[in-house]
């Protein structure tokens, strides 16, 4: 029964995507009814430890350069999306949107000290250069590599977690493990996902 349900839902995501492809209103809305909650929750994930340094306006901002990178070059991202990988598109969005906060996490620490990161907003250009398009882009295809080598269990943890936002509980449940192994492979994962998006010494 699970995997019909799955099977109906992939379709499902096959339809919409193909719809966005097509440029259809109809659809976006749809996809920001069903994806929008998910792709903020990925991003607070990765960017809750750092309140200090990251606002609202600095989540927000990660939010539209994820749209704004399905958007450009004809959509060329979402095209490349490939469900007979086996990724579900909702665990392919999470992806996208923990690799975008972490992106923005790293050009606030190239950011000089000599003002606040607001005062020069009105200096920086909201679209992302090509340069950082192509970086983002070859960085997201390494995750998704890295991701492929994971073990089965890691690879269902990933998409519940990160995937389909579920909180530790509901996880735990799912995959008939202890909460506390849940906080264990989280820790596991995002170690291995922050290693790889490190900055090269």
């Amino acid at each position: 029964m699970l995997n019909e349900t799955q099977a109906r839902s992939t379709q499902d995501e096959t339809q919409l995507i193909a719809q966005l492809l097509e440029g259809r209103d109809r659809a976006w809305r749809e996809f920001h009814l069903r994806y929008d909650r998910l792709i903020y929750r990925c991003i607070t994930k990765v960017t809750g430890r750092f309140a200090a340094v990251v606002s609202q306006d600095d989540i927000r901002e990660i939010y539209a350069t994820l749209i704004v990178q399905l958007l450009s070059n004809d959509m060329h991202k979402l095209r490349t999306f490939d469900a007979a990988r086996g990724n579900r598109f909702s665990s392919w969005l999470g992806l996208l949107a923990i690799n975008a906060a972490y992106d923005h996490l790293r050009s606030l620490k190239r950011e000089p000290n000599r003002a606040p990161i607001n005062e020069a907003e009105a200096l920086r250009c909201e679209l992302p250069t090509p340069h950082e398009l192509c970086e983002r882009r070859e960085r997201a295809q390494r995750v998704a590599t890295v991701l492929r080598t994971f073990s089965a269990k890691d690879q269902q943890f990933v998409e519940l977690y990160y995937g389909e936002g579920l909180e530790p509980e509901q996880v735990a449940v799912r995959m008939n493990i202890s909460v506390k192994t849940v906080y264990s492979k989280k820790h596991k994962i995002q170690s291995r996902l922050e290693t790889l998006l490190a900055p090269a010494a």
